[in-house]
């Protein structure tokens, strides 16, 4: 634990800085801003979203998926990443996160309703709830992202065991 003035900054400093390139990812997500990963990814940081997806991807080889042509459409429908407020163990120069991510999309079939004064809407349809460990590095440009890892909380044993890291 900090315990100088000058320590305690810092590790406040380097939280604010995990948790603003944790808040990145669903704008860039939502946007296909490629340029992203090349700021908030160590060259070889890998994504792993499990075997579904073809398991884990290097970041930069792929621009994250934002070329995808898949993701772009998604995109074009309307796709919402929404990130809760992770837990951060920040150890030297290495640090960990665990934190929720929900997707989002619009429901194209449901009733729509109207609520005063912001419009009306058929809502939104929550897709998938999932657990992520995000795994940083200190780099001389700042914390960068080395890995992740995401599970979706569908009852499998790979989310639990990534939210447990909470408490390892």
């Amino acid at each position: 634990m900090a315990s100088s003035l000058e320590e305690r900054v810092r590790e406040i400093e380097d939280r604010f800085e995990i948790y603003n390139l944790i808040a990145s990812h669903p704008p860039s997500a939502d946007t296909g801003v490629r340029d992203h990963v090349e700021r908030a990814w160590t060259e070889d940081g890998t994504f792993d979203r499990g075997a579904e997806f073809g398991g884990p991807v290097k970041q930069h080889s792929s621009g994250g998926g934002m070329a995808n042509p898949e993701h772009r459409r998604a995109i074009e429908r309307g796709l919402a990443h929404f990130s809760g407020l992770p837990y951060v163990r920040i150890e030297g120069d290495t640090a960990f996160a665990i934190s929720y991510l929900q997707i989002l999309v619009p429901d194209r079939v449901g009733p729509e309703f109207d609520v005063p004064n912001h419009g009306k809407t058929r809502g939104f349809h929550v897709h998938r709830v999932s657990a992520n460990r995000w795994e940083f590095v200190r780099t001389a440009e700042g914390w960068k992202i080395k890995r992740r890892h995401l599970r979706a909380l569908d009852g499998n044993e790979g989310a639990r065991e990534i939210l447990r890291g909470v408490f390892a």
